[in-house]
């Protein structure tokens, strides 16, 4: 149950005291500066994993036909969740 009080004047919430500076905002950068460039290298795993992760569930099979461990644990994989559905 909500109780609503309604005669009470709205608080603000910023204080402003003399004793306080005011501050000013930062200089901004200077624009002489060179940009911050960033290199991220990928793992030749991680690499294969977004591969992996992006291919097709047909290429997948085929793969697993080809005897590629990875393909054949994630169509192992696969089979199990539908069976788990299907039961």
């Amino acid at each position: 149950m909500a109780i609503s009080i309604s005669n009470f004047p709205p608080v603000n919430a910023v204080v402003h005291s003399k004793d306080t500076p005011e501050r000013k905002p930062a200089a901004a950068a200077s624009t002489d500066a060179p940009a911050a460039t960033t290199t991220v290298t990928i793992s030749s795993a991680a690499s294969r994993a977004a591969q992996e992760a992006s291919e097709s569930p047909a290429q997948t099979a085929k793969e697993a036909q080809a005897n590629d461990p990875q393909a054949k644990r994630l169509v192992a994989k696969q089979a199990a969740m539908v069976k788990l559905y299907q039961s």
